[in-house]
């Protein structure tokens, strides 16, 4: 049973209402409806008191609906008139078809739908399924809702989308146990070598001028930050041979955005840090707080007379050992497994997907899309297919020699 006084991302549910029993699951009682980019006007306060991972946050979906535009919709489930799931959910076409997915896309990890932990216990898979109904009768052109890299639990409150059919994620998401502080991590974790190496980084650094880990406070810093790290992935998805996923205009917007509307929070939901070295930006991260879980959202380092020092791997040293300063459980490396984040990581979490056809060709696509994900885990399970496609894909590139992978994220 969820605890109905437990504070979820700063958003206490209030212990004293005769409402804070968990539910019975009487049918009578729950209503499904959806509605346009309207419904966010309803999402947002919800968020206010609900439980939801950073992508599903209020400020994250509002900003990428401003940033891009996107076509949104957002289904409810609600008991006697109250809130209990939803769903905001952005429609983009995929060739002939129409899918609905969380507004972000490959950008929005580690998802947990806004839900109401009160609510939780007895929301099962037909009132889910009853939301899907909603959002076909609203939005008859869209064939598929994919719910694509869905946590297993949130700081121990179960999935509710777990009810439904789904399958494995093709990327397993890697994290580190903060337990017992920054010594004990170490020391489950060649903490001499570490503790080695981040000296030798630091004598380098001090070799070539002043150097400091920056944390974005200001509007202005955000954009400096911001700024290199989108040169620097720009940069390294061009030597890897892959899109930048962070190279379309409106997505640059959104992420502006989101990090600059987190200063006016007391604790900034999302946050930039950078290791500077003589007054240049060597390394940047950006990251998430979701309850008890300080989430890297994204990384990467300079490609210059620096790069050899591995300068996120020093930038991530200082961010773990602040996350356990802070009395954060887990430190999480989100999505993909990277050597650089095995050196920290003794935790795997295993995100889930569901796929609900709503149309039969949405039924045609979801089915590719379930043999696409198993092709992908095999690639991806398969050190030497894996080692041999990414080599491939560094030639198509012109790329011949590998590129240091501790900027994946």
């Amino acid at each position: 049973m969820v605890d109905a006084t437990a504070s979820f991302d700063g958003n206490r549910v209030a212990a004293n209402e005769a409402s804070a029993r968990p539910v019975r699951a009487d049918r009578d009682r729950w209503i499904a409806t959806a509605s346009g980019g309207t419904g966010l006007a309803d999402y947002v306060p919800f968020c206010a008191s609900a439980l939801f991972a950073p992508a599903q946050s209020a400020s994250w979906v509002s900003n990428w609906a401003a940033a891009t535009g996107a076509d949104m919709v957002v289904a409810t489930l609600s008991c006697d008139g109250r809130p209990a799931l939803s769903l905001a959910l952005e429609i983009v076409r995929r060739g002939p078809f129409k899918v609905a997915r969380f507004a972000g896309g490959r950008h929005a990890n580690g998802n947990f739908a806004a839900a109401d932990p009160r609510f939780l216990p007895a929301i099962d898979g037909q009132a889910i399924r009853s939301m899907f109904k909603a959002i076909a009768r609203a939005r008859p052109d869209i064939d598929l809702i994919s719910l694509e890299r869905l946590l297993p639990d949130l700081d121990g409150v179960a999935n509710p989308l777990a009810a439904l059919p789904g399958f494995p994620s093709p990327n397993l998401a890697l994290a580190v146990d903060l337990g017992g502080g920054f010594d004990a991590l170490l020391s489950r974790a060649s903490g001499k070598r570490k503790r080695k190496k981040h000296r030798s980084q630091t004598r380098k650094f001090e070799a070539v001028g002043t150097f400091r880990r920056i944390e974005a406070r200001t509007p202005e810093e955000v954009d400096r930050l911001l700024d290199a790290f989108l040169s620097m992935k720009e940069a390294r998805f061009a030597k890897m041979g892959i899109a930048n996923v962070f190279g379309d205009r409106q997505v640059r917007d959104f992420f502006r955005a989101l990090f600059a509307d987190a200063l006016a929070e007391e604790k900034p939901p999302f946050l930039l840090h950078g290791l500077d070295v003589a007054g240049k930006l060597r390394a940047v991260t950006g990251s998430s707080r979701s309850g008890k879980r300080l989430i890297c959202e994204f990384g990467a380092i300079a490609e210059d007379d620096l790069s050899s020092a591995s300068p996120g791997d020093f930038l991530f040293f200082d961010n773990i050992q602040e996350a356990c300063e802070l009395g954060f459980d887990v430190y999480d490396f989100s999505v993909g497994d990277e050597p650089y984040k095995r050196l920290w990581c003794d935790i795997e979490v295993q995100h889930f997907e569901v796929l609900a056809p709503l149309t039969l060709k949405g039924r045609v696509l979801a089915a590719g899309l379930r043999q696409g994900a198993r092709a992908k885990a095999f690639i991806k399970n398969n050190p030497t297919v894996w080692k041999l496609t990414k080599m491939l894909r560094r030639k198509a590139a012109g790329q011949a020699a590998p590129v240091a992978a501790e900027d994946d994220s």
